[in-house]
């Protein structure tokens, strides 16, 4: 009996040892040659392909292989990359007194509260991209503050639009979306309007890719694909879709591309909608690569993007709030700037912002 009890327990410990030594070769069969050659055989017309199928929501030019426990073990005993110590304590600045600066700011501007959450005044209107002013998004600490409060963003405007990209906790939170007014119009992906509604909300708008909706003064919001995926503790995987967006006004077309890894779409957007002013893109979650590479871009692959949507300006989302992935939270910036300079890149084009700084949009529009 104690042999057959050493026998098993020696056979469990190889078996570990065994699928330790697995997850932690997983990063060694990710090859970003293979990588691009297998976006590269997609095909443009399966981005219009029917995107549902038994109750799940997916990307129909390139399915998303499944991950579960075994990738996550692998990913947390893999060993990270070596970060510098400025790549490890980087952090976008904070200007303050933002509530002041935003009442004193006359015109169309954009500021970065934080992560994905952007706040726009265009022609008088207000409108923010996935609300996060939680300090946590479900396990994920925040880092830095977000630039406003709720409660000050509510002294400034009772009216604004919501756009929600997709139901990842980073992206959509509950406490934030209940706290701002409960009449507001909210744009959500297929399948997150009942969510969303629970969150005390009335006017919420579902869209499906491809989709758009006329908001009046010549507003439109156009409900575009991304490459990414779903998931909530009280919403199943892919139950729900994820998108990117186009905000076509008077004066600016704006592209808000949520999250997403790299694909064809970018260069199907930029061809369908030519003459984008703003391409908010994002630049986070992208170590490990042989996990993050489907739903997550890294910096070339944002400029490579960024490049093929032909719009004028770049701004950088999602770094310098939530440590996702591997990367410290200010390396996305550090890394973009070092690929500017490196590739002799126009540094006027990318709006690096700090979190609470107002851009302008009046300024730097050609």
């Amino acid at each position: 009996m104690r042999k057959v009890l050493i026998f098993s327990a020696g056979f469990i410990t190889l078996t570990l040892l065994t699928l330790i030594y697995s997850c932690l070769s997983l990063d060694k069969d990710f090859s970003e040659d293979i990588w691009i050659n297998s976006v590269e055989k997609t095909k443009t017309e399966d981005l219009y392909a029917q995107n549902f199928e038994n109750g799940d929501f997916f990307n129909p030019w390139m399915k998303m292989k499944a991950k579960g426990f075994i990738d996550a073990l692998g990913w947390k005993l893999s060993p990270s990359k070596n970060y510098t110590k400025e790549e490890k304590v980087f952090k976008p600045e904070f200007p303050g007194k933002i509530k002041d600066r935003i009442r004193k700011t006359k015109g169309d501007f954009v500021l970065w509260i934080g992560h994905n959450t952007f706040l726009l005044r265009i022609d008088n209107i207000y409108w923010i991209t996935d609300p996060m002013f939680s300090k946590r998004a479900l396990i994920p600490t925040r880092v830095t503050k977000p630039a406003i409060s709720i409660e000050d963003l509510n002294e400034i405007t009772k009216d604004i639009n919501i756009v929600i990209t997709h139901n990842h906790y980073d992206h959509l939170d509950e406490e934030s979306i209940k706290k701002l007014p409960i009449e507001s119009k909210v744009f959500v992906p297929k399948g997150l309007g009942k969510i969303v509604r629970l969150m005390n909300k009335t006017n919420v708008y579902e869209m499906n890719w491809w989709e758009d909706i006329n908001i009046g003064k010549k507003l439109r919001l156009i409900c575009l694909p991304a490459q990414h995926w779903s998931l909530r503790y009280d919403s199943p995987r892919n139950s729900t879709l994820w998108a990117s967006y186009l905000l076509k006004t008077e004066n600016y077309n704006i592209y808000f591309a949520g999250d997403s890894g790299y694909f064809k779409g970018f260069k199907e957007i930029g061809r369908k909608y030519p003459g984008i002013d703003y391409a908010f893109m994002p630049t986070t979650a992208y170590h490990p690569r042989w996990l993050m590479h489907y739903q997550h871009m890294n910096i070339p692959e944002n400029v490579k993007a960024f490049k093929e949507l032909s719009a004028k300006y770049f701004i950088p989302t999602q770094w310098g709030t939530f440590q996702l992935g591997d990367e410290p939270v200010g390396l996305p910036a550090l890394e973009l700037k070092k690929y500017i300079k490196k590739n002799k890149l126009d540094r006027s084009k990318y709006k690096i912002l700090s979190i609470g700084e107002i851009l302008p949009l009046k300024t730097v529009v050609d």
